[in-house]
């Protein structure tokens, strides 16, 4: 019944948005610079496209290139609000609809060879049939369309830019962190898949082996996964040298942005790191409605000093930009790593034991949605802490700030556990909790083990999804553990117990990052 459900949520959103897009194509085409076209991908698959020009370009001018592979189950119209604002401004820009979606021919590849060659041959295309400059061509693509602009980055040493927004550069570590399954995330993106287009039998094959939890063929679901992350390819990406720009949300339910802040902190080139409140794509998505957005601003500067050299200035601005989740300003930063020079801990001490396979009442919220909420209205997934049952539930609370503690990057928790059985799940999650004891989720993060040998304590180290959250003065954290999340598929045998202590010679705490005052 619940995946069940999460499929019928995913044809209503893209049956949403597309039709939601209406507007952007008739704003579009009467402008007089737009025109669709077929172009021959890897194969000689049929890619359905368009093509965006400058008003009155001709042959005798070049434009830097622009090319944008169409988001997870987009249709081909999806970009065309921002098309329009790039070509008044002296792009040629070329959008096509990515391989087994919608009248695109092909089966979904899900960013494998094929997906990567087709990028190679639009810009061929376009190098041969509009007035573009091979010497100034870049790539850009939310979500299934960022990740295929990376993985090109790493492939076409012609794109010298990119701005991958909402996407992923470690695919294993984005839906199955922790060695988890995300349920939610994973049956969102097949039910769509599904729905808009024509999965292969790879993509089917893997589809029901994740979603089955065949532990018997994890090993082939990495495999699969790292064929299609950039941060496996990383030397080439490297080596090309592309400008490369990351944005992401904090509460991105498909692809979390931890595995983006690892990625970008390994890039060697010019380099951008940008995070915002919200969810999947949410974002970005006021401004593929052609609404200012301040992502799709950033993403068109990047563009205009990579690609036609302007001194705009965002090459010296510090390029790790945070907005936080309270709506402030945002916060610059030099890199990634400098979130991390001031932390401070509470300890989870004691023992504690709970039962596995049922719900406390503590989760993550609903993909898409929680976060999303939380980005427009401030209102996270929500617990009464005190009222948790202990006997599900593990509790730990830190004492109450006289100050505010404001949350900046990855929170680490480190503790001690042992199971009744050689398998099982947990999800840990921090609260910021009220006087009256209401806790609102800062963050989350599922942990699974295998072939543990029942009543041996092993240590965990486990990092929350990064965020930038403000803890009110006169608050306090708390962490909670349970073992069921609606989010993700859990591994716990019936009737299993964990126990979480704190030995004396390695203690378990929470460990916070802040932002020094």
């Amino acid at each position: 019944m619940r995946r069940s459900l999460v499929l019928a949520v995913s044809a209503a959103l893209v049956a949403g948005t597309a039709l939601g897009f209406a507007p952007a194509t008739q704003a579009a085409d009467t402008a007089g610079s737009l025109r669709f076209v077929d172009i021959a991908g890897e194969g000689g698959t049929v890619l359905k496209a368009n093509v965006v020009t400058p008003a009155g370009a001709d042959a005798a001018t070049r434009h830097p290139l622009i090319v944008l592979p169409t988001s997870w189950a987009m249709p081909q119209v999806e970009y065309l609000a921002q098309a329009k604002k790039l070509a008044d401004s002296g792009y040629v820009v070329v959008s096509y609809n990515s391989r087994g979606f919608w009248q695109s021919g092909g089966e979904i590849e899900t960013a494998g060879p094929k997906d990567v060659a087709d990028a190679s041959k639009v810009i061929d295309w376009a190098l041969a049939n509009t007035p573009s400059d091979p010497d100034h061509v870049g790539m850009a693509g939310v979500s299934y369309g960022a990740g295929i602009s990376l993985l090109a980055a790493a492939n076409d040493p012609r794109i010298k830019a990119v701005a991958a927004l909402s996407g992923w550069a470690d695919l294993i570590e984005s839906i199955y962190s922790g060695r988890t399954q995300h349920l939610q995330a994973a049956a969102l993106l097949g039910g769509a898949g599904y729905l808009t287009g024509r999965p292969g039998p790879e993509l089917q094959q893997i589809l029901g082996d994740f979603l089955s939890s065949d532990l018997t063929k994890e090993e082939d679901m990495i495999a699969w996964g790292r064929k299609r992350s950039a941060v496996e390819q990383l030397d080439r990406i490297n080596a090309n040298g592309a400008a490369i720009m990351l944005g992401n949300a904090w509460g991105d339910t498909i692809f979390p942005p931890n595995q983006y802040a690892s990625f970008y902190e390994k890039l060697t080139g010019p380099k951008r790191l940008e995070f915002r409140p919200g969810d999947h794509a949410t974002a970005e998505a006021t401004g593929l409605l052609g609404l200012p957005n301040d992502t799709w601003t950033s993403a068109h500067r990047w563009f205009d000093h990579y690609l036609k050299g302007v001194d705009n200035g965002i090459d010296r601005e510090r390029p790790v930009q945070l907005k936080p989740r309270s709506d402030a300003g945002y916060e610059g930063y030099p890199d990634w790593k400098s979130l991390d020079a001031n932390r401070r801990k509470f300890d989870l001490g004691g023992t504690q034991r709970i039962w596995a396979n049922v719900d406390s009442g503590a989760n993550g919220g609903v993909v898409m949605l929680s976060n999303l909420l939380d980005q427009f209205f401030q209102a996270p997934p929500v617990a009464s802490v005190p009222l948790l049952p202990r006997a599900f539930a593990g509790v730990w609370q830190s004492e109450r700030y006289d100050a505010p503690q404001r949350v900046r990057g990855t929170v680490k928790v480190h503790t001690t556990v042992s199971s009744t059985e050689e398998s099982g799940t947990l999800v840990a999650y921090l609260y910021d909790v009220g006087p009256l004891g209401l806790g609102k989720l800062v963050s989350n993060a599922p942990y699974t083990f295998h072939d543990r040998t029942p009543g041996q304590p092993f240590g965990v180290d486990l990092d929350l999804f990064s965020t930038a959250y403000d803890v009110p003065a006169g608050h306090r954290l708390a962490l909670v553990v349970d073992t069921v999340d609606p989010l993700y598929i859990e591994h716990n045998p019936t009737g299993a117990r964990l126990t979480f202590s704190s030995p004396a010679t390695d203690p378990s705490y929470v460990s916070v990052p802040l932002r020094a005052e």
